[in-house]
């Protein structure tokens, strides 16, 4: 057989002298047919290198076996790592992915959106973007039974399945860490409050100050709306609280793009003013290699990634309409370096 000639299940059943259907039924691991012949056909598939026609499959189960997924950046250490974690699961149940990326901008996210939907896609692996607060093209697509999975950054008001990460007990853990190290005034760097892990991650934050009878001062948040996007929106924000009459001692950040990037501002203006603490949300691998290294609350991306996939191809692959959805919670874990020890 020549390299560009293409089998095809009539040449199999032909080979074997069985009929199509019967071919068919094999390669898919139907119960009806017998362990032998099942054995028959996949060997005989494999040694002819016979691969099923996708658009063929597609129009007859009406599915592309394709899965849209919306970020905001792929250079983000958790979305990247996540993005593995989703194709891990998705590649052994047969499925592709299509990766997007919205920038942080509401349009570009709804442009993708709109492309992957009108690509067929199965289903979508949502992460919002900064800018995003309107719900109704996707409220639209749910009432119709597309199957959405939300996963890191969620939306209420989109009642689907969601996968996150302990948002609140990793912001109270580090500041609290950073309280029991001596610090006790503890700046916050975060992204724009239409975020669901900006506003959970600014309560854990103020909880652990409460718990420590240390008074709340919003002079010592900052909201980066971009995210991190913006370098000089981070090095703005980080100088305005060296600026603050308070004087900070600390630095939590409450994002993997605002951790990496603060740490680069931050870099030049303790050229300027004195060394502070440092705690950061980052799945970066090279947390440790900085100097000093540093000490970071490390989400378990991979995982979120794995179990987001798992809940939508259940519901892309159920025989009924999918009416009760969860919010599963995943523990983050703090890994303490030099950058949060005492001064």
């Amino acid at each position: 057989m020549k390299f560009d000639d293409v089998i095809t299940i009539k040449d199999i059943a032909k080979a074997l002298n069985l009929s199509t259907s019967t071919v068919s039924r094999a390669l898919r691991g139907r119960y009806e047919i017998s362990a032998e012949t099942k054995k028959m056909v996949l060997e005989y598939a494999e040694r002819m290198n016979y691969r099923p026609n996708l658009i063929a499959l597609s129009l007859k189960e009406q599915r592309s076996k394709a899965i849209g997924i919306v970020v905001s950046e792929i250079a983000n250490n958790f979305f990247s790592q996540a993005i593995n974690g989703i194709e891990s699961i998705a590649y052994n149940r047969g499925y592709h992915v299509i990766i997007t990326q919205s920038h942080e901008s509401r349009d570009r996210e709804m442009v993708n959106v709109q492309h992957l939907v009108s690509r067929n896609v199965d289903g979508l692996l949502l992460s919002f973007s900064c800018e995003t607060t309107d719900m109704a093209y996707f409220q639209q697509l749910h009432e119709k039974g597309f199957p959405m999975v939300q996963f890191d950054r969620v939306m209420a008001d989109l009642d689907t399945h969601k996968v996150i990460a302990d948002n609140y007990q990793g912001a109270f853990h580090a500041t609290e860490h950073l309280i029991s190290q001596g610090f006790r005034k503890i700046g916050h760097i975060t992204s724009t409050n239409n975020l669901n892990i900006t506003r959970e991650r600014l309560q854990g934050y103020k909880d652990a100050l409460l718990k420590h009878h240390i008074p709340y001062d919003e002079e010592l948040v900052k909201h980066c709306n971009r995210g991190g996007m913006i370098y000089e929106e981070v090095e703005e924000a980080v100088e305005s609280l060296f600026f603050n009459k308070s004087k900070i001692d600390a630095l939590f950040t409450a994002g993997d793009r605002l951790t990496t990037v603060c740490l680069s501002a931050l870099k030049n203006v303790q050229n300027k003013y004195k060394q502070v603490g440092f705690i950061g949300f980052t799945n970066t691998n090279l947390a440790d290699l900085f100097t000093p290294s540093v000490s970071v609350v490390r989400q378990p991306a991979f995982e979120i990634g794995q179990r987001a996939t798992e809940l939508l191809i259940e519901m892309i692959e159920s025989k009924k309409p999918i009416t009760d959805f969860e919010q599963e919670v995943l523990s983050s874990h703090l890994i303490i370096r030099d950058s949060s020890k005492p001064l």
